[in-house]
């Protein structure tokens, strides 16, 4: 039972303030992105408070950090195991510095039209895969579709350039833009042949805002995820 001061929040409540039906409420809870609510005699669920703050980081969390890593970090506060919250926010953070060096060594290179280099020795399908955290089964697919042109020994093994490389980085920020296949291969194209980059640009410009998007989306999870620590262990 609830002790009687503790205040409580209807899940109709809970549920309206982000627009999410009363079912859902309960599904992030049993999902562990919100803490085990108490049960009524009846078995209806008792939330409080702190599940309120625990769901308003939780949908925080989400632009910031997508929806599977928002879910991973709710779990970890509600095991305990804040040094993992922690690195997982730092790996987030890791990944929108590395889109923010890729985005812009890329528009340099459209800007002044000249090479983009990340890599100055050519690197195997394995390499490149560990180096973008991809399947090689990935990198083939994209060769598939024109993204990628690497070189063959005669063994018939790939070997990506320095060239090949700038245009993985390039399709990987573009990827996780939600750019489908096709557009990345044209974008992959106009960079390679230095030539026709007006479609670049309006990728790269809306990328950006996205990256600003998501910068100012981990500055509010991050004040939004410490008020729910503060009131979680009052």
């Amino acid at each position: 039972m609830i002790a009687p001061k503790v205040s409580t929040v209807r899940p109709s409540d809970l549920a309206r303030e982000h627009g999410l039906s009363t079912q859902a409420v309960r599904n992030y809870e049993e999902s562990g992105f919100l803490p085990p609510a108490e049960r009524t005699p009846s078995g209806y669920r008792v939330y409080t408070p702190v599940h309120a703050a625990a769901l308003r980081t939780f949908i925080a969390l989400i632009p910031a950090f997508g929806h599977a890593r928002a879910g991973q970090i709710m779990n970890l506060i509600h095991t305990d195991a804040l040094d993992d919250v922690l690195l997982t926010i730092d790996r987030g953070h890791e990944q929108l510095l590395r889109d923010r060096e890729t985005l812009n060594s890329v528009s340099r290179a459209v800007a002044d039209l000249t090479d983009f280099e990340p890599s100055r020795h050519p690197r195997s399908i394995g390499e490149l895969a560990r180096r973008l955290d991809l399947s090689p089964a990935t990198l083939r697919a994209w060769e598939t579709a024109g993204i990628l042109v690497p070189t063959r020994e005669p063994t018939g093994h790939r070997t990506f350039t320095a060239a090949d490389v700038r245009d993985a980085e390039l399709a990987h920020l573009l990827r996780r833009g939600g750019y489908p296949l096709a557009r990345i291969a044209l974008v992959v194209s106009q960079i390679r042949t230095a030539g026709g980059t007006d479609t670049l640009v309006d990728a790269l410009t809306d990328w950006r805002h996205r990256l600003t998007a998501r910068g100012l989306a981990m500055l509010a999870a991050s004040a939004q995820l410490n008020e729910y620590l503060t009131i979680r262990d009052a």
